[in-house]
Protein backbone atom coordinates (compact mmCIF):
# COMPACT_ATOMS: atom_id res chain seq x y z
CA UNK A 1 0.00 0.00 0.00
CA UNK A 2 0.94 3.87 -0.68
CA UNK A 3 -0.32 6.64 0.90
CA UNK A 4 -0.24 9.80 -1.40
CA UNK A 5 -1.33 13.16 0.29
CA UNK A 6 -3.56 14.65 -2.51
CA UNK A 7 -5.46 17.94 -2.68
CA UNK A 8 -9.02 19.18 -4.57
CA UNK A 9 -7.65 21.94 -7.11
CA UNK A 10 -11.02 24.09 -6.94
CA UNK A 11 -10.77 25.03 -2.74
CA UNK A 12 -7.69 23.32 -1.88
CA UNK A 13 -9.08 20.98 0.76
CA UNK A 14 -6.24 18.29 1.56
CA UNK A 15 -6.95 14.80 2.08
CA UNK A 16 -4.87 11.39 2.24
CA UNK A 17 -5.54 8.70 -0.47
CA UNK A 18 -4.13 4.97 0.26
CA UNK A 19 -3.77 3.05 -3.28
CA UNK A 20 -2.34 -0.16 -3.89
CA UNK A 21 0.63 1.17 -5.95
CA UNK A 22 1.44 4.24 -8.19
CA UNK A 23 -0.24 2.40 -10.77
CA UNK A 24 -3.30 1.95 -9.15
CA UNK A 25 -3.52 6.02 -8.23
CA UNK A 26 -3.01 6.59 -11.95
CA UNK A 27 -5.75 4.44 -12.92
CA UNK A 28 -8.02 5.67 -10.67
CA UNK A 29 -6.92 9.57 -11.40
CA UNK A 30 -7.46 8.91 -15.63
CA UNK A 31 -11.29 6.89 -14.94
CA UNK A 32 -11.90 9.64 -12.96
CA UNK A 33 -12.97 7.62 -9.56
CA UNK A 34 -11.08 10.52 -7.03
CA UNK A 35 -13.07 13.05 -5.23
CA UNK A 36 -12.27 15.34 -2.59
CA UNK A 37 -14.15 14.03 0.36
CA UNK A 38 -15.22 17.91 1.78
CA UNK A 39 -16.60 18.70 -1.21
CA UNK A 40 -17.08 16.31 -3.78
CA UNK A 41 -14.47 17.90 -6.63
CA UNK A 42 -13.48 15.79 -8.84
CA UNK A 43 -10.31 17.72 -9.34
CA UNK A 44 -7.78 15.92 -7.29
CA UNK A 45 -4.01 15.99 -7.67
CA UNK A 46 -1.16 14.90 -5.74
CA UNK A 47 0.03 17.49 -3.17
CA UNK A 48 3.87 17.90 -2.23
CA UNK A 49 4.76 15.50 0.69
CA UNK A 50 7.60 14.89 2.40
CA UNK A 51 8.34 11.24 3.08
CA UNK A 52 9.04 9.84 6.28
CA UNK A 53 12.35 7.97 6.21
CA UNK A 54 14.71 7.49 8.78
CA UNK A 55 18.32 8.96 9.78
CA UNK A 56 21.17 7.07 9.01
CA UNK A 57 23.24 6.41 12.53
CA UNK A 58 26.71 7.86 10.67
CA UNK A 59 25.04 10.90 9.55
CA UNK A 60 26.01 14.54 11.21
CA UNK A 61 23.04 16.72 12.09
CA UNK A 62 21.85 18.98 10.14
CA UNK A 63 20.33 22.30 11.35
CA UNK A 64 17.17 23.73 10.74
CA UNK A 65 17.23 25.71 7.33
CA UNK A 66 17.62 29.42 8.00
CA UNK A 67 14.72 32.06 7.33
CA UNK A 68 16.44 34.25 4.38
CA UNK A 69 17.42 30.18 2.65
CA UNK A 70 14.04 28.99 2.39
CA UNK A 71 12.36 29.09 -0.90
CA UNK A 72 8.51 28.78 -1.67
CA UNK A 73 7.99 25.97 -4.48
CA UNK A 74 4.60 25.68 -6.47
CA UNK A 75 4.01 22.29 -7.71
CA UNK A 76 1.19 20.55 -9.71
CA UNK A 77 1.16 17.52 -11.89
CA UNK A 78 -1.76 19.14 -14.20
CA UNK A 79 -2.34 22.21 -15.92
CA UNK A 80 -4.40 24.89 -14.55
CA UNK A 81 -8.34 24.59 -14.84
CA UNK A 82 -10.25 27.16 -16.73
CA UNK A 83 -11.98 29.17 -14.30
CA UNK A 84 -15.30 28.22 -16.36
CA UNK A 85 -14.76 24.55 -16.16
CA UNK A 86 -14.22 24.79 -12.26
CA UNK A 87 -17.28 26.71 -11.89
CA UNK A 88 -19.53 23.78 -14.09
CA UNK A 89 -18.01 21.08 -12.03
CA UNK A 90 -18.69 23.16 -9.17
CA UNK A 91 -21.99 23.50 -10.10
CA UNK A 92 -22.71 20.04 -10.95
CA UNK A 93 -21.39 18.74 -7.57
CA UNK A 94 -24.31 20.71 -5.93
CA UNK A 95 -26.71 19.39 -8.14
CA UNK A 96 -26.08 15.62 -7.43
CA UNK A 97 -25.48 16.24 -3.69
CA UNK A 98 -28.91 17.43 -4.01
CA UNK A 99 -30.37 14.52 -5.61
CA UNK A 100 -28.82 12.10 -4.08
CA UNK A 101 -30.37 13.91 -0.66
CA UNK A 102 -33.24 11.80 -1.62
CA UNK A 103 -32.37 8.52 -2.74
CA UNK A 104 -31.31 5.16 -1.10
CA UNK A 105 -27.61 4.31 -1.02
CA UNK A 106 -27.91 0.43 -1.80
CA UNK A 107 -24.45 -0.35 -2.48
CA UNK A 108 -23.61 -3.78 -3.99
CA UNK A 109 -27.03 -4.74 -4.18
CA UNK A 110 -27.90 -2.04 -7.08
CA UNK A 111 -28.54 -4.11 -9.91
CA UNK A 112 -30.66 -6.29 -7.47
CA UNK A 113 -32.66 -3.95 -6.01
CA UNK A 114 -33.63 -1.78 -9.51
CA UNK A 115 -34.74 -5.08 -11.14
CA UNK A 116 -37.10 -5.38 -7.78
CA UNK A 117 -38.37 -1.72 -8.16
CA UNK A 118 -38.93 -2.20 -11.85
CA UNK A 119 -40.54 -5.22 -11.30
CA UNK A 120 -42.81 -4.09 -8.65
CA UNK A 121 -41.53 -5.93 -6.10
CA UNK A 122 -40.74 -3.61 -3.88
CA UNK A 123 -42.03 -0.43 -3.38
CA UNK A 124 -40.89 2.74 -6.26
CA UNK A 125 -38.13 4.89 -4.80
CA UNK A 126 -35.11 6.34 -5.82
CA UNK A 127 -31.74 4.39 -5.28
CA UNK A 128 -28.05 4.76 -5.89
CA UNK A 129 -25.52 2.16 -5.79
CA UNK A 130 -22.22 0.40 -7.39
CA UNK A 131 -22.87 -1.79 -10.41
CA UNK A 132 -20.56 -3.19 -12.80
CA UNK A 133 -20.48 -2.31 -16.22
CA UNK A 134 -21.87 -5.84 -17.15
CA UNK A 135 -24.58 -5.65 -14.75
CA UNK A 136 -25.58 -2.13 -15.64
CA UNK A 137 -25.72 -3.35 -19.72
CA UNK A 138 -27.95 -6.16 -17.97
CA UNK A 139 -30.46 -3.57 -16.49
CA UNK A 140 -30.30 -1.67 -19.92
CA UNK A 141 -31.13 -4.74 -21.95
CA UNK A 142 -34.38 -5.35 -19.79
CA UNK A 143 -35.76 -1.97 -20.30
CA UNK A 144 -34.77 -0.71 -16.63
CA UNK A 145 -33.99 3.00 -16.93
CA UNK A 146 -30.46 4.05 -15.39
CA UNK A 147 -27.93 6.96 -15.77
CA UNK A 148 -24.45 6.71 -13.94
CA UNK A 149 -23.51 9.66 -12.08
CA UNK A 150 -22.00 12.74 -13.70
CA UNK A 151 -19.13 13.16 -10.39
CA UNK A 152 -17.09 10.28 -8.64
CA UNK A 153 -19.36 9.18 -5.15
CA UNK A 154 -17.97 8.18 -2.09
CA UNK A 155 -19.72 5.62 -0.43
CA UNK A 156 -21.07 6.27 2.68
CA UNK A 157 -19.11 3.72 4.48
CA UNK A 158 -15.89 5.29 2.99
CA UNK A 159 -16.03 8.46 4.69
CA UNK A 160 -14.33 9.30 7.75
Amino acid sequence: MIAFDLVCAPNGHRFEGWFASSAEYDRQLASHLLCCPTCGSAVVTKALMAPNIGRKGNRAKVSAPREDDKQTVAVSNQPEMPAQIEKAIAELSKLQSRMLENSAWVGRKFADEARAIHYGETPERVIHGEASPDEAQALFDEGISIAPLPLPFVPPEAKN
